[in-house]
């Protein structure tokens, strides 16, 4: 019986170890006929790996081509949602605008949601804007001097909690968490939560623009004095009274948190483009 070895089509070859830096016998030879006298300029010869340079950034969504799939980076789409919330706010209530930011919204079963925020002398408003078809799908009018409590700190979850995320939010109680109905806590699409949680926008870094209006600490400068300023003009507010400021760990009452799991790493909540579906 023949083996392998006595085959003709394989020739015998020697394998190097990994780590081996020894050269070889054609490198050694190379170098001696360059040594012999060859009216060549003597070169070192170095066998190199090949290396694939990659440049890492501090926010992954700071990659153009990346920041792109979200339609608020598209070119005017931030600045006709302001124009469109600066008019229907002005012809229906007629109060001016102190601010504007564009930030996360997480819900109470840790679900992710693109929010516009607005200030004025009297109101925080929260927008639902869907920048595909620019235009505002729901608004929610807070009155400033019903803000009675304001939390800064990181996100925390109950120890048998399967969904946990990292960073600092902010979160605005405007009515007693103790009070919040059962079905309303353990509804996932429930409007009576008496709070409301963000954080940054992860379009903060794409550019100097987004970066003053998806910034927290400063959403957070111009409410508080805002509150302040209102409360002043409403004495009869019982909460207003009491507002306090307080850095503490922002509490987010979900265990399995499929829901979350899924919605966010999908970026479900997010006017983001999704690919092609026909060809």
């Amino acid at each position: 019986m023949s083996t392998v070895g006595n085959f003709e089509g394989f020739q015998p070859v020697s394998l190097k170890q990994e780590g081996d830096d020894q050269p070889s016998e054609t490198d050694r030879l190379s170098v001696e006929e360059l040594e012999a006298g060859k009216d060549l300029v003597p070169r070192q010869i170095s066998r190199q790996s090949s290396v694939t340079e990659s440049t890492l950034y501090p926010n992954p969504y700071h990659h153009p081509y990346v920041s792109r799939k979200y339609f608020v980076t598209r070119p005017g789409a931030i600045e006709t949602a302001m124009e469109d919330l600066k008019s229907h706010i002005t012809e229906t209530s007629g109060e001016t605008i102190q601010g504007f930011w564009l930030l996360t919204k997480i819900d109470h079963w840790n679900n992710e949601k693109e929010r516009i925020l607005l200030l004025t002398d009297q109101n925080l408003l929260i927008c639902k804007y869907d920048f595909i078809m620019l235009s505002c799908v729901e608004l929610q009018r807070i009155p400033l001097s019903a803000i009675y409590r304001i939390c800064l700190g990181k996100f925390a979850f109950p120890g048998m909690s399967l969904d946990k995320r990292q960073g600092e939010g902010l979160r605005i109680y405007w009515g007693s968490p103790e009070e919040q109905s059962i079905l309303s806590r353990w509804n996932p699409w429930s409007t009576e939560v008496p709070y409301a949680t963000f954080t940054e926008h992860p379009m903060k870094y794409t550019s100097e623009k987004f970066l003053n209006i998806c910034k927290l600490s400063g959403f957070t400068s111009k409410l508080v004095p805002a509150i302040q300023n209102a409360c002043k003009d409403s004495p009869g507010s019982g909460k207003g009274k009491r507002l306090s400021v307080l850095t503490e760990p922002i509490l987010i009452e979900t265990y399995a948190g499929l829901m979350s799991f899924i919605g966010n790493r999908n970026k479900l909540g997010y006017s983001l483009a999704r690919g092609s579906i026909g060809f």
